[in-house]
């Protein structure tokens, strides 16, 4: 009896150890693939001044998730632009990104503001007569982005570090108009909810997997 009863316990342990290495197998299996099918939050600041989290690769994602039939080379190099422009002024990258798919409807544009101008906030854009602001190339035109930005964030004795290309910063530059995204609505744009959809994007933008 001794005998049998050892041997049946032996089984037992040989079978909870099989079990419990099954278990752990499935335990690892479901961390790792909800990395990989549910998005994280990594939320994003609405300061207009300060730092984005995002990397290039990130805000072209959000992007083309948004449109998937956009250039991606055009969309790469406005995300590598933004970045690098923004960090150089303090201004926010991750709130210019998403202003700039705003503004133009993730580069579809489609108003008075053509591809060709190079113009992605709606800079000087107020009707057929003033269809907005041309700039000489993709670069010069997100720098007007941020430093228009940085216009309504800082005080008129903050300058830029960069040479002026923003036609229309001094008026803004005037006075403190915004700290964050929800300032923006009755200033840069009429519309009340301007602030609100610029919120709603960087609530998508703030979902990540690591």
């Amino acid at each position: 009896m001794d005998t049998l009863f050892y041997k049946i316990r032996s089984q037992n342990h040989k079978i909870l150890r099989k079990l419990s290495f099954l278990m752990g197998i499935l335990l690892f299996s479901a961390s790792f693939f909800s990395c990989m099918t549910s998005p994280q939050r990594e939320d994003c600041s609405r300061e207009l001044l300060g730092s984005g989290i995002k990397t290039s690769a990130q805000l072209v994602d959000f992007f083309m998730k948004h449109k998937p039939d956009a250039d991606k080379e055009k969309v790469s190099r406005l995300a590598e632009y933004y970045i690098e422009e923004a960090n150089i002024e303090g201004i926010n990258s991750d709130v210019a990104f998403v202003q700039m798919c705003l503004e133009t409807g993730f580069l579809g544009f489609g108003n008075l503001v053509l591809p060709e101008m190079n113009n992605f906030c709606g800079l000087g854009a107020m009707d057929a007569e003033h269809p907005g602001e041309y700039f000489e190339s993709e670069q010069i035109g997100v720098r007007a982005h941020i430093q228009h930005l940085h216009a309504y964030a800082t005080t008129a004795d903050v300058e830029l570090k960069q040479e002026l290309v923003d036609p229309r910063y001094s008026w803004p530059h005037r006075t403190k108009f915004a700290t964050t995204v929800q300032d923006l609505a009755g200033h840069w744009a009429t519309d009340p909810e301007y602030g609100t959809k610029l919120d709603n994007l960087l609530n998508e933008l703030g979902l990540y997997c690591k």
